[in-house]
């Protein structure tokens, strides 16, 4: 049976029978994988703990008719136990997982989109900085590497620069208020600001945001995600408590 060996990130897993899990990875070369990994949840299995969800891995697997097989993995980024023991390093890493699996395609080399994941994780194991921060910091960049990048210093229609921005998620970004269709929300200068400074990992701004404006930045974030990933992202629907 032929094989491949890849690093990948754990990004959801369920239950299959009675001792086996179907693990869904982000993997640095071959895209989206859906591998089985038989015999995890018994408590003598040897890499267990190492296929949770977030667990950055070495792995060998055999290419299976439907479902690969997990034949060994190493770990190489223990992060799943510190993100799952905050609740809102949880709520954030989930939405990055749900953003993944929906950006890369099965088999579609994706190795910009595995080191940025692994990266956010990382930083948000270790609370470098407020877990939504990181989560709209991650989704923004991951998005632009699909080939939609927010538009946040000019109009995305006409290209002028405007004082008076609008936002519509599905025109890109924001608008001058001739191009804006009628109702568009108005988006104010420090929300603008503080989206670009996401964009761009401009973390001394971000880390320095009052919760207001992070709340108002994520909103937008969230609508253009959810508007170019075409589903509503059951992540991002909790509001995040104010743990630190």
């Amino acid at each position: 049976m032929p094989t491949y060996r890849d690093d990948a990130v754990v990004l959801r897993t369920h239950k299959l029978g009675e001792a086996d899990r179907i693990l869904t990875l982000l993997t640095r070369q071959h895209g989206k994988v859906r591998a089985v990994a038989k015999g995890v949840r018994r408590t003598s299995s040897r890499f267990g703990a190492r296929v949770e969800p977030f667990m950055v891995v070495d792995g060998q697997f055999s290419i299976g008719r439907n479902l690969d097989i997990v034949q060994q993995v190493d770990s190489i980024g223990a992060y799943g136990a510190d993100i799952a023991a905050d609740y809102d390093r949880y709520t954030a890493a989930s939405a990055m997982a749900e953003a993944a699996e929906r950006l890369v395609g099965e088999g579609d080399a994706a190795p910009q989109q595995f080191f940025l994941l692994v990266g956010a994780l990382r930083s948000l194991a270790r609370g470098e900085h407020r877990p939504q921060a990181t989560r709209d910091s991650y989704l923004l960049r991951a998005l632009g590497l699909s080939g939609w990048t927010i538009q946040l210093d000019a109009c995305a229609r006409c290209g002028e620069e405007t004082d008076d921005a609008r936002f519509q998620a599905q025109a890109g970004g924001v608008l001058c208020a001739r191009c804006a269709p009628a109702g568009s929300p108005r988006l104010d200068a420090r929300t603008r600001q503080l989206a670009g400074a996401l964009l761009g990992g401009d973390w001394e701004s971000v880390d320095q945001a009052a919760e207001g404006d992070l709340d108002r930045a994520a909103g937008v974030v969230a609508a253009y995600a959810q508007f170019h990933l075409e589903r509503a992202m059951r992540s991002l629907g909790s509001t995040p408590r104010r743990s630190r």
